[in-house]
């Protein structure tokens, strides 16, 4: 009982802060990382599909997945989607309007040219792809016009890179630990830097919207 009031008055003070640092001015975003792990298939599965086809943003995302997982993801969610979706490739550009993937096994890195490089350096947080590798190579690239995502999983991935684009000026979002299927990381990613929003993912549909036409985004 006393574990679950704490639980609730965290999350009244996460949501008071995210008003509290609602966007009141307009800043134009040029891209949207995207970190994900244990649940992430049903969470990319109901977040990308909402995406509208003139969405204007690229969405770069790594999915932790089993070095020996084939390309299955991609069609499956490139056949849900109106945005093309596929696996980044090495020295590719980055466009607007298009969901890449990171390639199992391999790390993704954004260059400050905005394009790709993949790696097979040693893991991060025991993973490979790590999100952490790719938002801190986002943030380098993009700086305050980036937005860093962190949804469902089951490890800290992420926190790092997360904390390195608050401190490039860029927008932090984490998923509800409540509304995850998986806790463990958006509260690793809560505990190491203050963001800017704590959504469900159904807000962070909303959220990201609202961003790419270049409105202000109110949390209801």
């Amino acid at each position: 009982m006393v574990d679950a009031l704490k639980t609730l008055l965290r999350r009244k003070k996460y949501i008071e802060r995210s008003l509290n640092t609602s966007l009141k001015e307009k800043r134009v975003y040029q891209a949207v990382v995207i970190g994900v792990s244990a649940g992430g298939f049903a969470a990319l599965s109901f977040l990308l599909p909402s995406l509208p086809e003139d969405f204007s943003l690229p969405v770069i995302i790594v999915q932790h997945l089993h070095p020996a997982s084939g390309s299955y993801i991609v069609q499956h969610l490139n056949n849900k989607c109106s945005l093309i979706v596929k696996q980044a490739d090495e020295k590719e550009s980055i466009k607007p309007g298009t969901v890449y993937l990171a390639s199992p096994n391999y790390h993704l890195l954004v260059e400050e040219d905005r394009t790709f490089s993949l790696t097979v350096d040693n893991r991060v947080n025991y993973a490979r792809p790590s999100i952490d590798v790719l938002f801190e190579t986002a943030a380098r690239a993009y700086g305050e016009k980036l937005i860093g995502i962190i949804l469902t999983g089951s490890n800290n991935d992420g926190s790092k890179g997360l904390k390195r684009i608050k401190e490039g000026g860029g927008l932090a979002v984490v998923q509800d630990p409540l509304d995850a299927e998986v806790d463990s990381m958006p509260r690793a990613a809560l505990a190491a830097t203050a963001v800017d929003f704590i959504l469900s993912l159904e807000q962070i549909a909303s959220f990201l919207m609202s961003l790419s036409k270049g409105k202000s985004y109110e949390n209801k």
